[in-house]
């Protein structure tokens, strides 16, 4: 289960279900880079393309990846800092439901996996569409081939 949830980190690294946010500034403050920052100030962040930043994941940021959510050590899954992968929000407003999430996500594919091969239909295009929720342009368009018992 370590590389199934490596590989849904890594997935909402690269694909966040919520690519853009927004906060509002609650008191005066000065970000790392001296940027000054007024109460009621509205700051909004890409989740989208913090996740395609070489600055924060590295020369191999645009690569999927699911190896660098684990230790090299012992194989386990290695979560990072809410302010680096904020696919769940980081700080007070962590997402809640964000171990759900991840329960849900790791039932579906599980189950879809253990009883179907699933293969992108050949050509079809795969392109995500950034809006208030990302969600893919042409849908996924897949083939499911039922496995069989000696699978």
């Amino acid at each position: 289960m370590d590389y199934l949830q490596a590989a849904l980190s890594e997935t909402l690294r690269l694909y966040p279900s919520v690519p853009v946010d927004h906060k509002e500034v609650v008191e005066d403050d000065i970000f790392p880079d001296g940027t000054v920052v007024e109460k009621g100030t509205k700051v909004i962040y890409a989740i989208y393309a913090m996740g395609r930043m070489e600055a924060i994941w590295g020369s191999d940021c645009r690569e999927f990846k699911p190896e660098r959510w684990l230790r090299m050590v012992d194989g386990r899954f290695m979560s990072e800092s809410a302010y680096k992968f904020t696919a769940f929000n980081g700080g007070p407003r962590l997402c809640l439901g964000k171990d759900f999430a991840y329960y849900q996500m790791k039932f579906a594919v599980a189950s879809i996996l253990y009883r179907y091969h699933v293969k992108v239909v050949k050509d079809h295009p795969v392109v995500p569409k950034l809006a208030l929720t990302m969600y893919m342009k042409h849908g996924l368009k897949v083939n499911l081939v039922k496995r069989e018992e000696s699978d």
